[in-house]
């Protein structure tokens, strides 16, 4: 195609100040798809001190992206954008339409525009020498139009509530929730996700030690905890000193999704939300899940009488995390999904309104494809799980309970664990119990287990998880047991415990009998996190022995 022909072709430009703004955008993009009279282009504008990351998100997809410079001298027909703020009433467009860049408008910002006024709404901004600069306010509520209508008449004017892309897109995305919750490997774990917003009244800026204290309290076979931090928190932190101000908490178990896109999917695959004022929560509400305030209050920033606001004021508080299992057990909450239905309208109706707005403004008969939101990506796990644990046990009679938690825990522990040639040096000289999957085939199960007792003279029991059922645990004192870890089968699904927790829970009955050999074999109830199965052991046999291991 000539060069002449490609100008004559409508011009969309989409313009964003932050990654916020972009991911907002992307989750609209969809409306064009597969239309080829359309050119897509892309510009930062400037006034922010967040936009720098949302350029290699563009970069790394191809994106035709213009400098913003030459994009003012520019005209295109249309232009998107979800902030109003910054230099944007420079660009030239035929039509204009500003969509929302998050959950409403549930914030009020002292260092932009006016402290009174919800950010997205001031005047000062949607208005350009007393007209609307917009001729479209795509809104995801009728709550929202009618602040728009009271805090900028003309604005209100050319609103249409058309939903909300990003919500409709995580909905046809719980689809997939199995398979992220898979990705991430929560098994039947609770996850929480831990949101913090931006600036000083975030979570993360107020109590910057809580996702370490949530790592080293919640036991790991039972919770698994992801921190999602605002892109522009990431932005102000840099993600390379994020990692290192976060790194005990890290070492300690904690997931550390992409601010971008896996925020949602892990929202998707999230049981509960453990949250500040940011408005991230909504969506979370809008999907189920229960959430707790971290104890947000006194800031200046969430604006009263706000969804955001109706949501907190109905949410448990969170004390500590010892006190959180039970929080989340209770539940305060019922039907979360009743606040955030004052924040989303016409589910699941975004992209379609959406399209026949913005090809009315283009003055284009839309396409006729059908439109279905972009399922979310697969959360990516950066880290594998902890290789040491320390091991907290009870014994009453054949029943023993098992909680393990990141060794760096301060709570009292009956043992440490750690995995055999994963674990450091220090980790495995200081475990009572090593254990060890199949590898090479190097050794025999007996062999390996009788070089890890000379070798390690702490350690006091081996454990060859020769598969998820079977285990030769050979202790130093009481001699090598066979060890089964039957699954619990109940209402056709079938639930695992971790085998080296299996080998925890038999070292501790072990060490709790006077006569451990005598009345084998012998049935053990084994809770470890929300599962219970059978453990069945017995004196070890040539098989278990001679296992290639």
């Amino acid at each position: 195609m000539s060069d002449a022909a490609r100008n004559q072709r409508p011009s969309v430009l989409l313009a964003f100040r932050s990654a916020v703004a972009l991911n907002r955008l992307l989750d609209v993009l969809p409306v064009f798809e597969g239309d080829p009279r359309i050119d897509r282009w892309f510009t930062l504008v400037p006034g922010s001190r967040f936009g720098t990351d949302a350029l290699a998100v563009l970069d790394r997809a191809g994106a035709r992206v213009v400098d913003f410079d030459e994009a003012r001298s520019r005209h295109f027909d249309l232009i998107l954008s979800t902030s109003p703020k910054g230099a944007l009433t420079s660009l030239s467009g035929r039509a204009r339409a500003l969509l929302p860049h998050g959950a409403g408008f549930n914030k009020a910002l002292a260092d932009e525009g006016s402290s009174a006024l919800p950010s997205g709404l001031d005047p000062a901004f949607l208005l350009s020498a007393g007209e609307p600069w917009a001729d479209l306010h795509g809104l995801g509520h009728h709550e929202q139009l009618a602040r728009l209508t009271e805090f900028c008449p003309p604005a209100a004017a050319r609103a249409v509530v058309v939903g909300d892309p990003t919500l409709d897109r995580m909905r046809e995305s719980t689809g997939r929730r199995e398979t992220y919750r898979r990705g991430l490997g929560v098994g039947d774990r609770t996850l929480l996700a831990v949101l913090t917003t931006w600036g000083p009244e975030g979570l993360l800026a107020r109590r910057h030690g809580l996702p370490l204290e949530l790592a080293l309290h919640l036991p790991v076979d039972g919770y698994l905890v992801a921190l999602v931090v605002h892109p522009n928190e990431v932005s102000t932190r840099t993600p390379f000193d994020l990692a290192e101000q976060l790194g005990p908490a890290l070492r300690a178990g904690l997931l550390l999704p992409s601010p971008h896109q896996e925020w949602a999917s892990v929202l998707v695959a999230a049981d509960a939300v453990l949250t500040d004022h940011g408005s991230t929560a909504l969506y979370a509400a809008a999907l189920g899940r229960t959430v707790v305030l971290d104890g947000y209050g006194g800031g200046s920033e969430l604006l009263p009488g706000t969804p955001m606001a109706r949501l907190l004021a109905a949410s448990p508080r969170f004390t500590g995390a010892a006190d959180l299992p039970g929080l989340l057990r209770a539940a305060a909450v019922p039907d979360p999904a009743r606040f955030a239905a004052e924040a989303f309208a016409r589910p699941g109706e975004a992209l379609p309104l959406l399209r026949a707005e913005l090809y009315r403004l283009l003055g284009l008969a839309p396409p006729r494809t059908p439109l279905t939101p972009e399922l979310l990506p697969d959360p990516v796990v950066s880290r594998p799980p902890a290789a040491a644990l320390a091991v907290r046990a009870e014994v009453d009679g054949r029943r023993v309970r098992v909680e393990r938690f990141p060794v760096a825990t301060e709570l009292p522990v009956h043992h440490r664990s750690a995995h055999h040639g994963a674990a450091g040096l220090t980790e495995q000289r200081s475990a009572e119990v090593l254990w060890r999957r199949p590898g090479t085939g190097r050794w025999s199960a007996a062999g390996w287990a009788a070089h890890v007792l000379d070798e390690l003279p702490g350690c006091r029991a081996a454990a060859a998880l020769l598969s998820a059922e079977l285990c030769l645990l050979v202790h130093r004192r009481l001699g090598p047991f066979a060890l089964r870890v039957l699954p619990h089968r109940a209402d056709g699904l079938v639930r695992r415990i971790d085998p080296a927790a299996a080998a925890s829970a038999a070292y501790a009955w072990l060490v709790a009998q006077p006569c451990p050999a005598e009345g084998l074999p012998v049935q053990l109830d084994c809770t470890v996190g929300p599962v219970t199965v059978r453990l069945e052991l017995a004196a070890a046999g040539a098989a278990q022995l001679d296992a290639e291991f």
